[in-house]
């Protein structure tokens, strides 16, 4: 699959989730918190189209509520984890020497541990809810884009234009968000665009874990918990959630591995 096919196709999941998230109290047909228990566990009607859970809820309704938390979440997290690391990788990339050394130990002490095994520890102490889920993924999240810029801006802080801008008295403030910030917008974006996948993954599995968003409010990771007891006689309880996590990281993995190539080609 080429570069413009991989792009093309994942900003369409892109601009269908964030509009289905946007508009889901339009399109949803019922409440994705109302009640019936005389309709548990029905499977694809005319009434619900996804079926219902064994609370009697709308399938499809909790479903496209849920992107609503995905999309939150993942928005989210990346751009306060962006601008922390982006913070971070300037000062240890530009400064160098012992300023490098403590901030980059500080970024491997975090990473040293599983994502996933911080997250619940976080969510553990400051309680479950979705605030401290983003919360939780915001203070192991910034370390990648730390990384990257750190790295970036060593390649570029010894360039020509760099030295141009230093001897005319520019500060480093300047330097870096006038001259570097715009080279290093791509990387960024790329990895931004996997970062969102990975929060929406993370917020699944600490939702399905008990950790994350809290019952009755819709969210992905808890229909599948909730429908995993259900595998054998509903298993529409676990499909559509997951199907709708599976599909939204395949397009954002899209997006990114697009953008990627066609930058790759352009620096070639």
């Amino acid at each position: 699959m080429g570069d413009k096919t991989l792009l093309f196709t994942g900003l369409t999941i892109l601009i269908l989730l964030f509009g289905t998230a946007l508009v889901a109290p339009v399109i949803a047909p019922h409440s994705p918190t109302q009640q019936n228990l005389e309709q548990d566990l029905l499977t694809s009607s005319k009434e619900h189209p996804l079926g219902t859970d064994k609370l009697g809820r709308d399938i499809l309704s909790r479903v496209l509520y849920g992107a609503r938390i995905s999309v939150w979440v993942g928005i989210s997290t990346v751009s306060v984890s962006l601008l922390i690391g982006f913070f971070i990788g300037s000062l240890s990339g530009y400064f160098g020497g012992w300023v490098d050394q403590l901030l980059m130990r500080l970024v491997d002490m975090l990473m040293a541990f599983p994502g996933i095994l911080l997250a619940v520890a976080f969510t553990a102490v400051l309680g479950p809810g979705l605030n401290h889920v983003i919360l939780a993924l915001c203070l192991i999240g910034w370390t990648g884009y730390a990384r990257l810029v750190r790295g970036e801006i060593i390649a570029i802080r010894e360039r020509e234009f760099i030295h141009a801008a230093q001897a005319l008295g520019g500060s480093p403030t300047r330097i870096v968000l006038l001259h570097m910030l715009p080279n290093l917008l791509p990387p960024l974006l790329i990895q931004a665009t996997f970062g969102m996948a990975a929060a929406i993954i993370a917020e699944g599995s600490l939702s399905f874990l008990g950790v994350g968003v809290q019952p009755p409010t819709p969210s992905w990771g808890s229909m599948l918990n909730e429908g995993r007891q259900f595998l054998l006689v509903a298993p529409h309880l676990t499909t559509f959630p997951g199907l709708a996590i599976m599909i939204t990281v395949l397009g954002l993995n899209f997006v990114g591995d697009g953008l990627r190539d066609r930058l790759e080609k352009r620096g070639k």
